[in-house]
């Protein structure tokens, strides 16, 4: 640290450094920094659209240009909140022809999502993030999983008592691979995200006396793992409209309540899903620049000063 080896005091060269050395008072997105920013100079023809929080909960709706990759240029917008009509007001700042020149935007399911892209480029390919879809997937699977886990805490409890009401020591049951049941269940949990490939050895065997005990989980399994396979090996976007039909058909035909809530949302932003087989863009820059922000953030201990820290993120990242 530049305080400790020239043995000044850090709060007060922090301050200097804010009040002189920075720029920051005569940053021209001073004033309103902490409810919006806007870089027009920033935008690309392909955009990505996402939130974040910096800190006790505070979300931002943040937009990113894909060519950027990233690095500097990439932030073009940032507005405090998720309500559409707050972020369309400050998009609809820069002028409606450069707005116009947005050909595709990644993003999320969110209705509030959908609408800003709507509102404020209108010329533009709305694209449903992949890994959203997927995530939903998984989420129904861990459901189904975490259900059977608190059964299995509960059975043995329920044994516990029985056996200290008879006066005996307690002993679970153990599986072959050593654990015992309610430990089966908590530790499947990372193995179920996986494809079988890259089980090692002993999630192989858990996965097997997992499957054995719960079919059910199984069959969740296989039905998030064949609609990664169709995001993944799927290039034309005809072919896998058919295929997620087909995969819509067999979730119905479970009869898992979580995955037909799940089919019923992939119903509703079909389109959008079927988009990504275009040019298989997804959500994936936002998300790393989410990461970078939380990374900025953690290095500093958190944030102080909203509209200081997003200046020194500018400096970066705009």
């Amino acid at each position: 640290m530049i305080t400790s080896f020239y043995q000044v005091d850090g709060k007060r060269f922090q301050k200097q450094y804010k009040n002189h050395l920075s720029e920051f008072k005569e940053w021209d997105q001073r004033k309103h920094a902490s409810e919006w920013l806007l870089f027009p100079e920033n935008m690309g023809a392909s955009l990505s659209i996402d939130e974040t929080a910096f800190t006790n909960g505070e979300l931002y709706t943040i937009i990113t240009n894909k060519e950027a990759q990233g690095k500097k240029g990439c932030l073009v917008a940032m507005v405090r909140g998720t309500k559409s009509d707050e972020v369309v007001d400050v998009l609809l700042k820069m002028s409606e022809g450069l707005r116009k020149r947005v050909k595709e935007v990644t993003l999320d399911m969110a209705g509030s999502m959908n609408q800003i892209v709507q509102q404020a480029f209108p010329k533009a390919v709305k694209v449903i993030d992949r890994f959203h879809v997927q995530r939903l997937a998984s989420d129904g699977l861990q459901d189904i999983r975490i259900k059977h886990r608190w059964e299995a805490i509960d059975a043995e409890n329920e044994a516990m008592e029985r056996a200290k009401q008879k006066g005996e020591t307690y002993k679970a049951k153990l599986l072959s691979n050593g654990d015992t049941l309610k430990q089966l269940l908590a530790r499947s949990r990372y193995l179920l995200y996986k494809t079988t490939s890259k089980w090692t050895e002993r999630q192989q065997q858990r996965a097997t006396l997992l499957f054995e005990k719960y079919p059910d989980i199984e069959k969740a399994y296989k039905l998030t793992q064949q609609l990664k396979s169709i995001f993944e090996y799927t290039e034309n976007k005809t072919l896998a409209m058919t295929r997620m039909a087909q995969w819509d058909n067999k979730v119905r035909q479970s009869g898992f309540k979580a995955f037909n809530t799940i089919c019923n949302t992939m119903t509703q932003h079909y389109k959008g899903i079927l988009n990504f087989f275009d040019n298989r863009s997804t959500n994936a820059s936002a998300e790393s620049f989410n990461a970078k922000i939380k990374a900025f953030r953690a290095q500093f201990r958190g944030v102080t000063k909203i509209d200081f820290f997003l200046f020194r993120l500018t400096k970066l990242y705009a």
